[in-house]
């Protein structure tokens, strides 16, 4: 078994490092919120004082973090110095969904320390950590990629390697942007309908065996009542919230801008979550997008 440290244990990092545990691996944590670190003891991982403590002895060090700041801060930070308390050959697992620039300098910085690096962030949202079944699209060097595939499958089912450093978060922006474009096109089709007077659940039943069927409308349906353990069914709680959403879009934007690459569905789509959150939805899964195209008086 491997001794892994494992810092950020927000609604992914949690139950991604229970499952570690779970699998029998020893997992050495932190986090700067107290009660996700009692969580975390509770399904069998060991508390650290502090993110060194957390690192020190471990072979294998993985980060999930809210943006590049967080992890350019926690791995290049001159007082922390955090790369130092690993031993040469140990192997970084960032899986934050994060700009290319910063995962990348903060790969080359651990490779410079005779570290190894991958960036690997995740898609299958707070129901996908806690089950297991995340999917991790990685960056990184091809024999580092399969160093960490044991321990991804403790806590994954798709493990995809997608590139050199950065290449993950390269794809995971691309993803995201789509998943934006069509929940948003998905809660326009829906609401259209029903303002028409048609059943919703009828409605995604016809769609979902159409040309219009998508992963958003067959598997986390965004109007109320249609659908069973997704967010649209309690009140948009415990999913992915639209200020990720909004974050992951604009990393997107900065990508395409980068490349000068014409993106002007996803554009549009950062607009209306960026709307949405701005109307005080942000902590509400972005599935709530819904809301924007109803009147106060429909049901949401």
């Amino acid at each position: 078994m491997t001794r892994i440290g494992f810092i950020g244990l927000g609604n992914m990092g949690g139950p991604m490092a229970a499952n570690l545990a779970g699998a029998g691996h020893t997992v050495q944590v932190f986090d700067l919120v107290a009660q996700n670190i009692e969580r975390a003891i509770a399904a069998g991982c060991i508390a650290a004082g502090d993110a060194r403590e957390a690192v020190t002895g471990c072979e294998v060090v993985i980060s999930m973090l809210p943006a590049g700041e967080h992890v350019r801060d926690l791995w290049l930070s001159e007082g922390q110095d955090l790369l130092a308390a690993l031993p040469v050959g140990a192997l970084v697992i960032d899986c934050s969904t994060i700009d290319v620039d910063s995962a990348r300098q903060v790969g080359e910085a651990a490779r410079a320390r005779g570290l190894r690096f991958i960036d690997a962030p995740v898609s299958g949202g707070v129901a996908g950590a806690a089950a297991g079944t995340l999917t991790f699209i990685v960056g990184g060097d091809g024999a580092d990629f399969e160093s960490a595939k044991p321990l991804l499958a403790c806590m994954g089912q798709n493990l995809f390697h997608a590139g050199t450093l950065g290449a993950g978060q390269i794809a995971k922006m691309c993803n995201n942007m789509l998943l934006a474009i069509h929940m948003a096109g998905t809660a326009e089709a829906l609401a259209l309908g029903v303002k028409e007077g048609l059943d919703p659940a009828v409605l995604s039943t016809i769609m979902g065996k159409s040309s219009g069927n998508n992963w958003s409308l067959e598997r986390y349906n965004p109007w109320p009542g249609v659908m069973e353990n997704v967010p649209a069914a309690r009140n948009y709680q415990g999913g992915f919230m639209t200020r990720l959403m909004v974050k992951d879009l604009g990393l997107a934007m900065a990508l395409a801008e980068h490349g000068h690459s014409a993106v002007p569905m996803g554009a549009l789509a950062r607009n209306l979550f960026n709307l949405h959150a701005a109307q005080g939805q942000g902590g509400r899964d972005f599935s709530s997008i819904v809301e924007l195209y109803l009147d106060k008086q429909d049901p949401a």
